[in-house]
């Protein structure tokens, strides 16, 4: 049996189990069909279902954990380079429980390279990271900021709908993306990547 297909059904028995056993509210039911169906995109879209699994390390589950940006930021963004580098070590804090420590680190660097989206970007998240998934005013302004920064760069409006989902506001998140998939030029790479994200968030709530 393929990993994707693991994959698939370990999710259907997941959300199986939440629904008759917790019972959740509407609004929880989309976080759970949305945490799904984005984490199953992104392995789709960067998996290798055909490898091995490996074992999970001890301290796999610290406080703090991975965050959707984490994921999708080696998608839309460059993964090698000095702020690449940084965003590693933010995701890293951010990941231990100690967000406090990844907005010092990319603040600290902002103050030297104010003209980098991905600092920017990494900052938000922090910062969403920081206030428990909220976005707050300075985590939308240095998602702002990024957009002022690369104003013909997909990914900073792409975080900012993905920061509305990230605290449950799936409406938001979807409203964001289709904006941006409106200004989209017909011939853009990411396009497909896009529109499937919004597909998913329509089955997500077609079926709540």
């Amino acid at each position: 049996m393929s990993g994707m297909l693991i994959s698939i059904l370990l999710a259907m028995v997941m959300a199986a189990a939440l629904v008759l056993i917790v019972r959740p509210a509407r609004g929880a039911l989309y976080l759970i069909g949305v945490a799904i169906v984005v984490g199953l995109a992104g392995y789709a879209w960067q998996g290798t279902p055909g490898q091995a699994g490996s074992p999970t390390p001890a301290d796999a589950h610290k406080k703090g954990g991975d965050t959707l940006f984490a994921h999708e930021r080696k998608v839309w963004l460059e993964t090698v380079g000095f702020d690449a580098l940084q965003l590693d070590g933010a995701d890293a804090f951010i990941k231990n429980g100690d967000p406090d420590y990844a907005v010092g680190l990319l603040h600290a660097y902002l103050q030297k390279e104010q003209d980098s989206m991905v600092l920017w970007l990494g900052l938000g998240n922090a910062l969403q990271a920081q206030a428990d998934g909220a976005l707050t005013p300075p985590a939308h302004y240095a998602f702002e900021r990024a957009a002022q920064v690369a104003p013909d760069h997909p990914a900073p409006q792409y975080f900012l709908g993905l920061a509305y989902l990230q605290m449950g506001d799936v409406d938001g998140a979807e409203a964001t993306w289709r904006d941006l998939l409106a200004k989209a030029p017909a011939d853009a790479a990411w396009r497909g990547k896009l529109a499937a994200r919004i597909t998913l968030l329509e089955q997500v709530k077609a079926a709540h």
